[in-house]
């Protein structure tokens, strides 16, 4: 007979041995881990284009329509309002209300107000789906980067691209699950962290595709080495490798390079054609703005991002916007000036893209998502002055999305008439990334990896899919 002690010390390493198996098995080596697998749920996008517009697009100048506040430009917000910290310090002081500079008119069976700055998105409004009044947890740009492209505000988690590629793998065996095509200019806040693998295995971290040169670093072969001899060479550099990851097969950044050497292989012939715009016909350069200098940049990122897409890649990051300077949307001086050159620069080339990809076919199965870090308030400190900016607001982020199975037309949140917070319940960032993964066929309860003791997610303590967004 067993005493009490004894049967509970036998059923507890019991329990503990069931769970390091199952622990083991998500966490050891795959045979190959860009291998397609079969998505949670049924849905028709098979990949994501995920545009991010860095510093902080303003959102009353873009995609809010709020007349209040050119009726009352120039004076304090009146009553009340529920915010925290930074903002609420600045609400205490002495402060005016800035109208938009720009007109707003009704655009699409969806009758949805869009500003002036976005004529040619316009035509393309009933496609798209709104999310207003996304909360982030904190108004600066570093931290706020991070929560909206990768879950948390901290460095080091995985970002939304790893996710999907780690969930789904690729559909292109010759070509990374996930590329980023950054602004020519430069490159944003927090650099690779805002496409980094984080936690998960290091070959789901973003391939940064460069705009001058070889699109790859070392991706081109060496001058005198034959496909055959460079085959030989790889096969034996294999062997050498799985023989010692077979002896630590934690050792997910090897498992990595086993791979990544092997899509290089193959990349060298297929990489090269994908960023040769070359054999685009004239009218899709001119659909993507690529013979106008303001939007050739971003219109050349958008016409990549549609090729990886027909190629098969299964997320690509495209990101407008450096750092925090006069080329990102951190307008806190001449909202006007700063607002009508940035979406000077990007209009053309996101309504073409829309435009392309429904042309092909490709909407369907392809979700394009649009973000930013944050909003941007209402008022300045002080008077208006001649031209005013707008400083930051976590709580007025605006993302739409189009294509697969979003419900185009469709708005889910709002903000008040000042577009200060949201009116009602905000929406956390972690609701849209449920959302986004329901989109692209995973369920955030299932998605999860083994790290420091708990099964971690792209929501961390996790989100709720906005089912209004989804047909």
């Amino acid at each position: 007979m067993l005493n009490r002690r004894t049967w509970l010390a036998n059923v507890h390493n019991g329990l503990g041995a069931l769970a390091l198996a199952d622990v083991l098995q998500a966490s050891g080596p795959a045979t190959n881990p860009y291998t397609p697998k079969t998505p949670h749920l049924p849905r028709k996008a098979k990949r994501c284009i995920f545009l991010f517009m860095q510093g902080g697009v303003s959102q009353m100048d873009s995609f809010e329509f709020k007349p209040e506040l050119t009726r009352l430009h120039g004076q304090r917000i009146p009553g009340s309002h529920h915010v925290e910290g930074e903002l609420q310090g600045r609400l205490t002081h002495a402060h005016s209300i800035v109208g938009s500079p720009f007109r707003f008119s009704q655009h699409g069976q969806s009758g949805r107000y869009l500003s002036e700055l976005f004529p040619r998105l316009a035509g393309h409004v009933d496609d798209l789906a709104f999310v207003h009044g996304i909360e982030t947890e904190n108004p600066n740009h570093g931290p706020s980067t991070l929560q909206v492209t990768t879950g948390s505000q901290f460095p080091g988690s995985a970002s939304v691209g790893s996710w999907i590629s780690y969930g789904l793998g690729t559909e292109n065996a010759n070509m990374p699950g996930y590329v980023v095509i950054q602004d020519p200019r430069g490159a944003p806040v927090n650099g690779g962290h805002v496409w980094g693998n984080g936690y998960l295995p290091a070959a789901f971290q973003g391939t940064l595709l460069r705009n001058e040169g070889s699109p790859i670093l070392n991706l081109a072969r060496s001058s005198g080495i034959s496909d055959q001899s460079q085959r030989a060479e790889l096969e034996q550099l294999r062997k050498l490798n799985q023989r010692f990851n077979n002896q630590y097969p934690e050792s997910t950044e090897l498992e990595a390079r086993i791979a990544s050497y092997e899509l290089a292989f193959r990349m060298q012939t297929e990489a090269p054609e994908l960023v040769d715009l070359s054999s685009e016909p004239d009218h899709i350069r001119q659909l993507y703005g690529l013979d106008d200098s303001r939007t050739a940049g971003f219109g050349t990122q958008c016409l990549m991002a549609r090729r990886m897409a027909e190629s098969g890649v299964r997320y690509t990051l495209l990101v407008h916007g450096v750092q925090i300077n006069s080329n990102s949307w951190d307008d806190h001086g001449d909202v006007k000036g700063g607002m009508t050159r940035h979406s000077q620069e990007v209009d053309q080339p996101v309504a073409g893209l829309l435009a392309d990809l429904k042309q092909r076919g490709m909407l369907e199965e392809t979700l394009v998502v649009w973000a930013s870090e944050m909003g941007r308030t209402p008022f300045v400190p002080g008077n208006v002055g001649n031209k005013p900016g707008r400083d930051h607001n976590k709580y007025g982020l605006v993302m739409w999305m189009a294509g697969g199975d979003t419900r185009g037309g469709a708005t889910v949140g709002a903000t008040d008439d000042f577009s200060l917070r949201a009116a009602g319940e905000p929406i956390p960032i972690r609701d849209v990334h449920a959302t986004i993964l329901n989109l692209m066929g995973l369920d955030d309860e299932q998605l999860r990896y083994p790290h420091a003791g708990r099964l971690r997610r792209l929501t961390d303590i996790g989100g709720y899919v906005l089912k209004d967004l989804i047909l």
